[in-house]
């Protein structure tokens, strides 16, 4: 099924939209999200993506990603794919936003303005075997060094996020 998403400028402006395959073959800037979930310990809910996925695969991320659909908010599309690929909703909270680029190995192209959400859960999870392989909760201090020392197994956003961002992490863990 063909998904067409927002194409955005450097300053998230709408400016068209995209089949999100042609959007990563392309490197066409486009609109994504990442949801950041944590306990009532404050450890973050990671995924590991399914083996099936288009790129990334079996890797450690965060708690969801997604592109919102064209006519869907950023809001609207956090809370669908949280139920989705980890089977339970919770309130989002947006936390800030970041540009990125990078070119996979198969050629595919992720250039994404891309939103990031923070919520707060701490009950049972149940995962979209089509979208996730297994499921953890890391302190964000154990998570700084298991990166430092097996970069190799997280996603390429995530790596970022927790590189460029993680004052803003830090912050706001008591949001």
């Amino acid at each position: 099924m063909e998904e067409i998403i927002v194409c955005v400028d450097e300053n998230d402006n709408e400016i068209g939209h995209i089949e999100k395959m042609d959007a990563h073959i392309k490197g066409i800037l486009h609109r994504a999200l990442s949801v950041f979930i944590f306990n009532e310990k404050n450890e973050l809910l990671l995924q590991k993506r399914y083996s099936g996925k288009y790129h990334s695969p079996s890797l450690w991320t965060n708690t969801c990603c997604t592109h919102p659909n064209k006519n869907e908010s950023t809001d609207s599309a956090a809370k669908r794919r949280l139920e989705e690929e980890m089977g339970f909703s919770c309130d989002l909270k947006e936390v800030f936003s970041f540009i990125y680029y990078i070119k996979f190995d198969n050629n595919l192209i992720e250039h994404e303005f891309d939103h990031v959400y923070f919520g707060r859960y701490s009950d049972k999870i149940y995962i979209n075997p089509l979208e996730v392989e297994d499921y953890k909760w890391m302190p964000i201090n154990e998570i700084k060094i298991d990166l430092k020392n097996n970069p190799q197994i997280y996603t390429y956003w995530f790596r970022y996020i927790i590189e460029n961002h993680i004052k803003e992490i830090e912050e706001n863990l008591n949001f």
